[in-house]
């Protein structure tokens, strides 16, 4: 799968991706009013607001960029009418030609972590039939509980041609509270370096072109952890998040990447979704709010490739 990935972004010339995290703050009214028209202000309404929102988005956009990243709580906050809202979102992304990014950060340990695996990357046997339940081409991996958690993911990776991006180190202020912290036992060094060298050691099997299947999240935040970590995972793509809205900017991203310009993918979420409502963007009001998005996706496109 990540060959597919790398292939879009040569393509495009844009290593990055759109987060898909549709707040009803962030959708204009107009589209609310129009879904709470047919169904009511109920969760059934709400479901339809946001998919109506992310498929003007995904229509402005799918030709920019190689990837999108809809994170699940931004649905699920919704019940099953929003689950069912990203299962569209899903699809149609697909049906655009976009690689999706399922931002689920699963991780527990034996059959429960396998049946995550299966229902977002897999095939879910139902009687003598194998079905794709979301169907993400990558999904995001929370390695705290340890190998138990991550292997059956590797292991649908493997069986599926599908890809993972576990969390390394977050770009949330707070990550430090244990991300940071020094083990005696590992020379004094971050517990990020650790969960890194597993990263590493997890993708060995699965590298195509250079790159493996099993890639790591590193907060675009922390520039100087992810020239660290870009040492440390060489054969990693990194997923950079923090981009825009948390603070982070192009000059931050050098060193995520290697040499050859490749190894990352910057995440902007609601720096595009949510583009209308930054000053910088108001001239397009939300009435054009996908032409903001559209606009918001150019200029991280010349930002990003002028500082990699």
């Amino acid at each position: 799968m990540i060959e597919r990935l790398i292939s879009e972004i040569k393509k495009k010339n844009a290593p990055i991706v759109a987060g898909l995290d549709p707040m009803l703050k962030f959708v204009p009214e107009y589209i609310q009013k129009k879904a709470f028209s047919e169904f009511g202000e109920t969760l059934e309404g709400a479901g339809e607001a946001i998919w109506q929102f992310n498929k003007a988005i995904v229509d402005a956009i799918n030709d920019l960029i190689p990837a999108v990243k809809p994170q699940i709580a931004m649905y699920e906050q919704f019940g099953v009418p929003g689950v069912i809202a990203f299962k569209k979102t899903v699809d149609y992304c697909r049906k655009k030609g976009l690689l999706v990014i399922g931002d689920i950060k699963r991780g527990d340990i034996g059959s429960t972590s396998e049946a995550y695996a299966i229902g977002h990357l897999g095939k879910t046997p139902v009687g003598l039939t194998r079905i794709s339940a979301f169907d993400e081409d990558f999904a995001t991996v929370n390695p705290y509980l340890g190998s138990d958690g991550v292997n059956p993911f590797v292991k649908v990776c493997e069986e599926e041609d599908k890809g993972i991006f576990v969390l390394v180190k977050t770009s949330n202020r707070s990550s430090g509270e244990f991300q940071d912290r020094l083990l005696s036992d590992a020379d004094n060094r971050p517990l990020y370096e650790i969960v890194g060298e597993k990263v590493n050691e997890w993708g060995k099997e699965l590298i195509h072109e250079g790159y493996s299947d099993v890639g790591a999240v590193v907060g675009a935040t922390y520039p100087e952890v992810g020239k660290a970590l870009r040492k440390i995972m060489p054969s990693s793509y990194i997923l950079v998040p923090g981009y825009g809205a948390q603070g982070g900017s192009g000059k931050d991203l050098k060193h995520f990447f290697n040499e050859d310009g490749l190894g990352a993918i910057v995440n902007s979420s609601r720096g595009i979704i949510a583009a209308y409502t930054q000053e910088k963007y108001a001239k397009y009001g939300e009435n054009n709010f996908e032409e903001a998005a559209r606009r918001a996706v150019i200029d991280m496109k010349e930002d990003i490739n002028a500082n990699i």
